[in-house]
Order: C-alpha cells, then sequence, then structure tokens
C-alpha cells in the first residue's frame, strides 16, 4: 500500500476510535477521554501502519507487542483492538459494566491482544524491557512498542529501565512518550518538571526524536522505519494535545477524567468529522 494510502486509513481509524471512545466513555459515565484522545493517532499508527500480528492468533510468537503503560486510556486501546480484529464491537457496549470484559484497566487474563496488565503508573516500561531483552537473548526479530504518559515518567522505575535498556543496546524497543504536558489536575512542568526531556534519553543511549503527535505521516515514518543495526533503543516525544479533536476538551486538565453530558457528547460528535 501506498503511503498516502496508509495515512488515509490511518486518519480513518482514528476518527472511529475517537468517536466510539466517547460514546464508551458517556455511556460508561467512567473513563479517561482527554488522554483517550491525545494517544489515539499515534495507537493508530501502530496498529494500522507498522506493527505486525495477527487477531486470529494473538500468541504468535512473531507478532510485534504494544504495551499500554498508561493503562488508564482504556477507551484508545479497546477502540484500537477491536477495530483490529481481536473481539467484536458489541463487547465495547459492555465498558466498565459489572463483569464486563472491559475494565477500567486493561487485563490480559480476559482480553485477547492485552499484553500485560496496566494501571499502576511505571510499570509498562519494565515489563516492555523485560520482553525486549528476552526477544535478544533468543534472536528473535520481533519489535517491543510501549507507550508511556509523560507525568507517568516521574516515576523512577522508569529510569531504571531506560539506563539499563541503552547498556544493552535494545534496538528491538521502541518508547513513545504521550508529551500532552498535562497530568491529574494540572500541568506536569508544575508538578516535576521534565524537560529537557530528549536531552535525558539520549544521557541514557537512546536515539531521540521529538515530533507532532498528531501528524500521522511523520509517525509513520518514524515508527514503521527499520531499526536492525542501530544499536540503540529509540525513544519518539510525541508532542500531543489532551482531548485532541473536541473544541472544550483540548489543553484541559479537567478533562483527564472528565465524563460529557448530552449536550457535550452531542457536541464533540459533531466536531469529530
Amino acid at each position: 500500500m501506498l503511503k498516502n494510502d496508509t495515512v488515509q486509513t490511518i486518519r480513518e481509524k482514528a476518527l472511529w476510535m475517537r468517536r466510539r471512545a466517547f460514546k464508551m466513555v458517556h455511556d460508561a459515565q467512567l473513563g479517561h477521554p482527554g488522554g483517550d484522545f491525545s494517544a489515539i493517532d499515534i495507537i493508530a499508527t501502530l496498529y494500522f501502519g507498522v506493527m505486525q500480528y495477527d487477531p486470529t492468533r494473538p500468541d504468535l510468537e512473531s507478532r510485534d507487542r504494544f504495551i499500554m503503560s498508561k493503562g488508564h486510556a482504556t477507551g484508545a486501546l479497546y477502540t484500537a483492538l477491536c477495530a483490529a480484529g481481536y473481539y467484536p464491537e458489541d463487547w465495547l457496549a459492555t465498558y466498565m459494566q459489572p463483569n464486563s470484559k472491559l475494565n477500567g484497566h486493561p487485563n490480559r487474563n480476559y482480553l485477547p491482544g492485552v499484553e500485560t496488565n496496566t494501571g499502576p503508573l511505571g510499570h509498562g516500561m519494565p515489563v516492555a524491557l523485560g520482553i525486549a531483552i528476552a526477544a535478544q537473548i533468543s534472536g528473535q526479530t520481533h519489535r517491543t512498542f510501549v507507550l508511556t504518559g509523560d507525568g507517568e515518567l516521574q516515576e523512577g522505575s522508569n529510569w531504571e529501565a531506560a539506563m539499563t535498556a541503552g547498556h544493552r543496546k535494545l534496538e528491538n524497543l521502541t518508547l513513545i512518550v504521550d508529551r500532552n504536558r498535562l497530568q491529574q489536575g494540572m500541568g506536569t512542568e508544575d508538578t516535576n518538571g521534565l524537560d529537557p526531556l530528549d536531552e535525558k534519553f539520549e544521557a541514557f543511549g537512546w536515539d531521540t526524536v521529538m515530533i507532532d503527535g498528531h501528524d500521522i505521516g511523520a509517525l509513520l515514518d518514524i515508527l514503521a522505519a527499520p531499526r536492525i543495526g542501530k544499536d540503540r533503543p529509540l525513544c519518539v516525544i510525541a508532542n500531543t494535545i489532551k482531548g485532541k479533536g473536541v473544541s472544550f476538551m483540548e489543553n484541559k486538565a479537567s478533562w483527564h477524567h472528565g465524563v460529557p453530558n448530552a449536550q457535550q457528547y452531542e457536541t464533540a460528535l459533531e466536531e469529530l468529522v
């Protein structure tokens, strides 16, 4: 498929994911739509333009692995897995309902395509590190991608993992930071400043790229590029907008876990076209 066609396919998937995720949050009156919307373009690019996987064989050994470390953004993850064919769309209507497989945080015991349970922030990166080390030792060529929130990088476990990944030259490991600069309650730089984030990862032995996290063409170029022979892990700092695509949500910390009323829901659907 030509790149322009792939970009258009990803855009269509991302739009469907935003609309469907917002409906899930509206119906459940629970969720984290701001972080869903900042991450959806990244996740759609991975699933529909970059990663190798087979939804009919979720445990295929040669599959690429995706770890959703910011596990609270389940609207983004669940809609991606659904669109990729891991389970039918009617499952989405059960989001956060009693006995649903679609919990507030992803659980690999319930859902195909979920590589590991996440939710406690700072855990996804160390798990991804372990998967990448195992592949390196066994000579496997699959890649491991992990998406973290930026506020999550205030957890020290991420930096222990970053140091080890650089030391082991894990070219099969790619970290994407959803850099929307907002966390629960306030801005990341007001809480515990992260800048200069690129220089921190470079100091740990990583290749580092800063891009617009909503530019699907740029995401595709960076994430799909071969890493064999690079001898360094890759950190993609994706500058994003919390609540991207909905005017009353964009760059608002209150939408970290805000839920829409009926009028807000209708307004959002009018804008998400």
